[in-house]
């Protein structure tokens, strides 16, 4: 979704942690038909991927721990909707000086322009 939301540019990297998802040929094949590099944290330090640990934890915390998914089509339709309706637009975040990420997107753009 966002790589279709946001067509980033070839050449992106895309840091993540040691996890089997990201290590699996599937998601090799996407990095890799997108012309993106991949990039893994060393192995046994939360600290090298801290604001995407944080984001994970944020969203376990905030939403999935509370909800009984029947279908994975269910969790990924409303994982989205808090991401992209509630997380992205309206969560304030101390480390942005109280501002949502769309906001922090929306003036980087505005004052690259």
């Amino acid at each position: 979704m966002a790589i279709r939301n946001q067509k980033p540019t070839k050449g992106l990297i895309v840091h993540s942690d040691r996890g089997s998802q990201y290590c699996s040929h599937e998601y090799r094949k996407i990095l890799e038909k997108c012309d993106f590099q991949g990039s893994m944290s060393k192995r046994g330090d939360c600290y090298d991927n801290a604001p995407i640990e944080s984001f994970w934890g944020i969203l376990k915390n905030e939403l999935v721990h509370h909800c009984n998914y029947k279908t994975r089509d269910e969790a990924k339709a409303d994982i989205t909707k808090y991401i992209v309706l509630f997380y992205n637009q309206r969560r304030i975040q101390k480390s942005l000086d109280f501002k949502t990420p769309n906001q922090i997107a929306e003036n980087f753009y505005r004052l690259a322009a």
